[in-house]
């Protein structure tokens, strides 16, 4: 079987030939073109091919060395730092499972009571259980999900839990909503990092841990063929303009001070 990283797999679009993705309103049995499982699915390649979630997140699990080994209690940093690692697409589940992972790790580190590999354990089952394209398809972002299930982990909630079930909801909502509004197409980048930035005001907010809030410029753009550009919060040209402005801003009322 071959995987990540071998030639005849590419890591935008389609996995196995570049082509544009194409999703459906209805499931269609698919074969995937690596496994060869077949399936299920909405979302294939315009010629064709399929790629199961397996064999997509194929890899992931070198998140857990990189997660028990950080220091840093900044989820934005640590996921960037799981977006390079081999296995990670441009789009995909596997963004699930990262912004859980990230938002438990710095949790830890910014002082969270938490037991850190059986709460990755634990992140992992749960963030892969949410498919690819839950997005558009459920009217629920993978990331905001993560975010929900990140704070139920941390809260030990249930469904017959009274408060961490409040909240556990409250955060996937609060998450949504921050996604929703910059509005579509989808990218898994830009939503990912409008959901860790969304968990970590609220577990400031109700757990009273600080986390690091970093807010990123997208460096993954070119990457995108359906980049939103400017109407993106992390847009690097938007972030560009306003540091331009500040800058002849900051000339100008230094000008005026000299008269």
């Amino acid at each position: 079987m071959k995987m990540k990283g071998d030639s005849d797999l590419n890591r935008e679009e389609c996995l196995i030939c570049k082509a544009p993705l194409e999703y459906l309103t209805q499931d269609e049995v698919m074969e995937c073109a690596i496994c060869h499982k077949k399936e299920s699915s909405k979302t294939r390649c315009v010629a064709g091919h399929y790629v199961c979630n397996d064999c997509h997140t194929q890899g992931m699990d070198s998140i857990f060395g990189l997660c028990l080994s950080e220091t840093s209690a900044d989820p934005v940093a640590i996921l960037r730092r799981m977006m390079e690692l081999p296995f990670c697409h441009m789009h995909g589940p596997e963004h699930h499972v990262m912004v859980g992972a990230a938002l438990l790790t710095a949790y830890k580190n910014a002082g969270g009571n938490l037991e850190l590999e059986k709460a990755l354990q634990e992140m992992y089952s749960r963030g892969k259980a949410v498919p690819g394209g839950a997005c558009g398809f459920w009217g629920a972002c993978g990331a905001g999900i993560a975010t929900g299930q990140f704070l139920a982990i941390v809260t030990q909630s249930t469904p017959l839990a009274q408060e961490p079930w409040g909240l556990s909801n409250q955060m996937t909502a609060r998450a949504l909503e921050s996604i929703g509004q910059v509005g579509g197409p989808r990218c898994c980048k830009r939503d990912s990092f409008l959901a860790i930035l969304a968990a970590v005001d609220f577990a400031r907010e109700q757990m009273g841990v600080e986390m690091e809030r970093t807010v990123p410029v997208c460096s993954y753009s070119g990457r995108n063929n359906q980049c939103i550009g400017k109407r993106c919060p992390f847009s690097a040209a938007k972030a560009l303009e306003t540091k331009e402005f500040k800058t002849v801003k900051r000339a100008k009322l230094v000008k005026l001070s000299l008269k």
